[in-house]
């Protein structure tokens, strides 16, 4: 683990990072704590932040949505959905893709917010 952590100058937890909240802890725990690097902070600061918001508005949107459209037709909830979660996971790639090229690139929405929130990590 230490050749990892040694050679890829933060790198290897930005990316790991991304792949849900348990990523996230391996890569916070497993591999910044020890070899802590402006990337990975960057990049955790980034997916931490995503990981939140995006879980508030998975459940708010499906609860809000639920209770606007529950006299409403199901294929236009469903799409407002779908365009969310695409939304989503179209600003998760974008990470995603800054994080594997080793940039220090802020995601849409809410990257430079996070930065700001977050600046302890």
């Amino acid at each position: 683990m230490s050749d990892i952590s040694s050679n890829d100058n933060g790198k290897t937890a930005g990316i790991v990072s991304y792949f849900t909240i348990i990523g996230w802890l391996i890569a916070y725990f497993a591999l910044y704590k020890d070899n802590k690097t402006a990337l990975a902070a960057y990049q955790l600061r980034q997916t931490l932040l995503y990981h939140i918001v995006s879980t508030v508005i998975y459940y708010a949107a499906g609860a809000l949505l639920g209770a606007i459209f529950l006299s409403w037709s199901i294929s236009l909830y469903s799409i407002l959905i779908w365009v969310i979660n695409v939304g989503l996971i179209v600003i998760w790639v974008i990470g995603l893709i800054g994080a594997i090229n080793g940039e220090q690139k802020p995601i849409p929405l809410i990257g430079e917010k996070a930065q700001s929130v977050f600046s302890g990590i």
